[in-house]
């Protein structure tokens, strides 16, 4: 069944029908929801505001989240993931955000990821938060690394005892980890540089997948987050990635944030795994041929791709500097040519997540035009969030993208 968007009845927070992206999409028993902030249109003044502090940001935001969800006919036991955008002046109220999934989450115990960005698309908004859901979601259990009750993995920063999500949860045979951070089980920071803590996430990692019955063959998607202070030592993290992973390398995407979920951390990994082994996609690119990772995996219907920037395959070089709107064309021209290798189509896409620099926000609605274009209706979920950078200077925005082939 393709994908299907989610058009409640009634979504009072503003007329979504304009955009070309969907509030969510259903494919199958899963479903993909956009990034959602405290965004609203205020009649008044004629356009969409974003008002009050951290934690009623985030109850707007789920009271978004529980609407899409209630016309899927779910409730909050279905969501498996939550990934929270949290803007840097905000981050020390995160325990707000916490206690506010709590309550809008109740029993549910999502994997959970925390991404810290300089800022969000709409002024004001301090949180934006992007959900995974699915009709018969049975959660992986909180996993114990040890014999004792602590012995965990500390994650996104949270204490090693008692936490309030699951460090894995099951949507399928797809599997969501928790941010994985550079930490031991005393929930101490590593010394050393960003190869070292590369080497102590993989650590937790492969901790983490054990306690799910997988290995690192298992990975299908390593998103990086490397802080302004790790990016110039950044390309170690190869070598750990080809001494660990394999032998199909996952698709994977490195962005880079102001700081990481840790104080003092360099890197943070958010993966995703399947309990059916992984299949490389390649259109042909031969640049790929050494690095590690892929222009794509597929396991079972699912094709996570990695993350596309505007760099010609072939030269591997640079194009089409200080033009998002041209930039994005070309992306998502490469991000359709890697979906029809794996058999798809652009109906296929269900979700994108787009981070762009500061260089690039002042022509970011440039972009919308070109999703018109090449993408086709139900148009997938999308968010969109500014990052501290990418890693060539050139670039000024990168696509994350998912899909679904049925």
């Amino acid at each position: 069944m393709p994908p299907t968007a989610i058009e409640p009845e009634h979504f009072d927070w503003l007329d979504y029908r304009k955009y070309t992206f969907s509030l969510g999409l259903t494919a199958d028993a899963d479903v993909f929801l956009s990034g959602h902030s405290a965004s609203c249109y205020d009649p008044s003044e004629g356009r969409v505001v974003v008002r009050g502090g951290v934690a009623e940001q985030c109850r707007t935001a789920y009271e978004k989240i529980g609407s899409l969800l209630e016309a899927c006919g779910l409730g909050p036991a279905s969501v498996v993931h939550v990934v929270e955008y949290v803007t840097a002046e905000a981050v020390d109220r995160y325990p707000e955000i916490e206690g506010v999934r709590a309550e809008a989450l109740r029993e549910a115990q999502p994997a959970v990821s925390t991404v810290i960005v300089s800022r969000l698309l709409r002024r004001n908004a301090f949180v934006e938060i992007e959900v995974t859901a699915r009709a018969d979601a049975g959660l992986e259990a909180s996993a114990t690394l040890g014999g004792e009750p602590g012995d965990r993995v500390p994650s996104a920063g949270r204490a090693a005892a008692a936490p309030a999500y699951s460090l894995s949860a099951a949507a399928g045979d797809v599997v969501y980890l928790s941010s994985m951070l550079p930490v031991d089980r005393r929930g101490e920071l590593v010394d050393g540089g960003v190869d070292a803590q590369a080497e102590q996430i993989y650590d937790n990692v492969d901790r983490v997948l054990a306690a799910a019955g997988m290995g690192p063959a298992h990975l299908v998607k390593t998103l990086d987050y490397v802080s302004v202070q790790g990016v110039a030592d950044y390309k170690l993290t190869g070598r750990v990635r080809r001494d660990r992973l394999g032998p199909v390398y996952p698709a994977a995407a490195g962005i880079i944030t102001d700081r990481v979920a840790h104080p003092g951390a360099l890197l943070q990994v958010d993966c995703i795994a399947s309990r059916s082994l992984p299949h490389p996609v390649n259109p042909g690119w031969d640049r790929y041929e050494k690095l590690t990772y892929s222009p794509a995996v597929r396991a079972g219907d699912a094709l996570f791709l990695s993350g596309l920037a505007a760099l010609d395959p072939t030269t591997q070089r640079a194009v089409h500097e200080g033009d998002i709107a041209a930039q994005a064309e070309f992306i998502y021209g490469n991000v359709l040519e890697v979906v029809r290798a794996a058999g798809g189509h652009p109906r296929s896409l269900v979700r994108t997540v787009e981070y762009v620099t500061e260089a690039g926000l002042a022509r970011y609605r440039d972009t919308a035009p070109v999703r018109a274009g090449l993408l086709s209706a139900p148009y997938p979920a999308s968010t969109g969030v500014v990052c501290a950078g990418l890693l060539r200077p050139e670039f000024e925005l990168e696509v994350d993208a998912m899909a679904v082939l049925s």
